[in-house]
C-alpha cells in the first residue's frame, strides 16, 4: 500500500513547552516528502494544537492532485478520537 501514488501520510507530533503548543507536521507521498509545516500557537492545550494541524494538514493533502487515501498518524490517542467528531472538538 506504501507503494500506491494515490496515497498520502500525514505525520503529526505536538507538544507544549513553556505555555507554547508546537506542532509539527509532514506529509508524505510515494517515497518523497511534499511538504513539512511548523505551527507554534500560545495558550492552548496540546490536543487543540494537535487537532488544527492535522485539520490544516488534512484540507492540504485533499487538495494533491489524484489522492484517494489519507493516512493520518499521530501520537496522541485522545486526538486521534477527536479528529472526526464534530461533538467533542470544534477544531474538528
Amino acid at each position: 500500500m506504501l507503494a500506491n501514488a494515490n496515497l498520502v501520510i500525514v505525520v503529526f507530533n505536538t507538544s507544549i513547552r513553556n505555555n507554547v503548543a508546537t506542532s509539527i507536521a509532514h506529509i508524505h507521498s510515494y517515497f518523497k516528502p511534499i511538504k513539512k509545516e511548523i505551527h507554534y500557537t500560545v495558550n492552548i492545550t496540546t490536543t487543540k494544537a494537535e487537532l488544527f494541524a492535522i485539520k490544516c494538514k488534512i484540507n492540504q493533502a485533499a487538495q494533491i492532485k489524484d489522492i484517494s487515501h489519507i493516512i493520518v498518524i499521530t501520537d496522541s490517542r485522545h486526538s486521534e478520537n477527536c479528529i472526526f467528531n464534530p461533538f467533542i472538538h470544534p477544531y474538528q
